[in-house]
C-alpha cells in the first residue's frame, strides 16, 4: 500500500476498525475513506453497490459486525446470523466486483469447535460442532472466512481472512446487557467501588439514571451492590485477551506486507483454513482476571460466582504460530492493556 492509497474502513467507530483506523493514521496513511451507519447501511446492496462504484477503494478492511456477550449471542440469535451474513455478502462481493486491490475480513476465535484442540490451530475448524451460545455468529464467520476462499480461487482476489482473539480497549462496549466479559467486568467493579466509597454522585452519571435509588436497583440486576460483584458462572473458564491496539497493528501489518498466497502450503491440494489467528497464546481465568481488574482499580469489595450461569467453553486458547511466522507478535500484556483502558475509561466518564 502506498501512503496515498485509497483505503475504505467499514464500521470505523467499533473497537476493531477505530483501533485499525488509529494506526493507519498514525503511520501517515492519508486516503481514508469511513462512513457511518447513517451515511451507510451495510445491510442494504443497492447502497453497498452505490458506494463502491463511486468511491472505488483500492482495500478495504471489514471490520463491521454485529457483536455482543453470551446473552446477546444467545437471545439474538436471527440478528447475529442475517446481519453478519449480510454485511459480509456485501462488501465482500462490491470488492471484488470493484476491482479492490486487496482486502482484510475481521472474524472472530468463535468459529471454532466447542471441543477443539487447546491452544487452537487453524487447520481445527469444522472438524466438530460449535459452541452452543454463539453459533450463528460463529457460522456467519465462517461463511465470510469460506466467501474470502472461493473468491481468491475462483476470481484471483486477494482477500485475507484474520481471527482476533477476545479483543479488548478504548471504545469497547461497556453495556452491562450487550458487552464482552472483561470491559462489563471492569464497569461493574468500577461501580462497586463507587458505591463502596459513598461516591453517589459518580454512580449516577456513570449509569445516566436520575436517582440513587434507580442506579442501586439497576446495578443489583447485574449482581453489584457496595460490597460485592456477581461473576457469572464457576469463575474457572479461561480465557486469552489481547489489546486492540496490537490487533489493529497485526492486521496493518498483513495489509502491507502478506497477501493470499502467503496464508497457505502451495504444496496442498485442497486450499483450506487459509485464515490467520491473532492472539497472544496466553490465557488466564475469568477469576483470575477479576482479580486483576480488582488490584487495578482498587475495589475493596467482594467477588461471588452464580453458578446456575453457564460458564460457556471452559478453555480457549488460540495457537498464533502461524502469525509468528508471518513475521508479527503481540506487544501489549493483559495488566498494561487493562490499565491503559481503565484510564481511558475514567476519562471518557469524567
Amino acid at each position: 500500500m502506498n501512503k496515498d492509497s485509497k483505503i475504505y474502513i467499514a464500521g470505523h467507530r467499533g473497537l476493531v476498525g477505530s483501533a485499525i483506523l488509529k494506526n493507519l493514521t498514525a503511520k501517515g496513511y492519508t486516503n481514508l475513506v469511513f462512513k457511518t451507519h447513517k451515511e451507510l447501511d451495510l445491510l442494504n446492496q443497492n447502497d453497498v453497490t452505490r458506494f463502491f462504484e463511486n468511491e472505488k477503494p483500492e482495500y478495504v478492511i471489514l471490520a463491521a459486525a454485529k457483536v455482543g456477550g453470551i446473552v446477546a449471542n444467545n437471545t439474538y440469535r436471527a440478528d447475529f446470523i442475517y446481519e453478519n451474513l449480510q454485511i459480509q455478502n456485501n462488501v465482500i462481493h462490491n470488492a471484488y466486483k470493484a476491482g479492490v486491490k486487496k482486502l482484510l475480513f475481521l472474524g472472530s476465535t468463535c468459529i471454532y469447535p466447542k471441543m477443539a484442540p487447546q491452544p487452537m490451530p487453524e487447520d481445527c475448524l469444522l472438524t466438530s460442532p460449535l459452541e452452543y451460545t454463539n453459533e450463528p455468529y460463529a457460522i456467519s464467520k465462517i461463511a465470510g472466512i469460506k466467501m474470502c476462499e472461493s473468491y481468491n480461487l475462483q476470481y484471483g482476489t486477494n482477500f485475507i481472512s484474520v481471527m482476533p482473539t477476545n479483543l479488548y480497549g478504548p471504545n469497547d462496549n461497556f453495556d452491562l446487557e450487550k458487552s464482552h466479559v472483561l470491559p462489563a467486568l471492569i464497569r461493574k467493579i468500577h461501580c462497586a467501588k463507587l458505591l463502596n466509597e459513598k461516591k453517589y454522585d459518580e454512580v449516577i452519571k456513570d449509569l445516566n439514571v436520575n436517582s440513587l435509588e434507580e442506579a442501586k436497583i439497576y446495578l443489583e440486576s447485574f449482581g453489584v451492590d457496595d460490597k460485592k460483584v456477581e461473576i457469572w458462572g464457576t469463575g474457572k473458564p479461561r480465557r486469552e485477551f489481547l489489546y486492540s491496539e496490537d490487533m489493529a497493528d497485526a492486521c496493518v501489518f498483513l495489509l502491507e506486507n502478506r497477501d493470499f498466497s502467503d496464508t497457505y502450503n502451495a504444496d496442498e491440494k485442497e486450499i483450506i483454513n487459509t485464515h490467520i489467528n491473532i492472539g497472544t497464546g496466553i490465557d488466564i481465568s475469568i477469576a483470575e482476571l477479576a482479580l486483576l481488574i480488582q488490584k487495578i482499580v482498587g475495589y475493596e469489595g467482594e467477588f461471588t460466582f452464580n453458578t446456575e450461569k453457564p460458564d460457556g467453553t471452559m478453555v480457549k486458547l488460540t495457537n498464533p504460530s502461524k502469525l509468528h511466522g508471518l513475521g508479527w507478535k503481540h506487544k501489549v500484556e493483559l495488566q498494561d492493556g487493562i490499565r491503559t483502558m481503565y484510564e481511558w475509561y475514567l476519562k471518557e466518564n469524567k
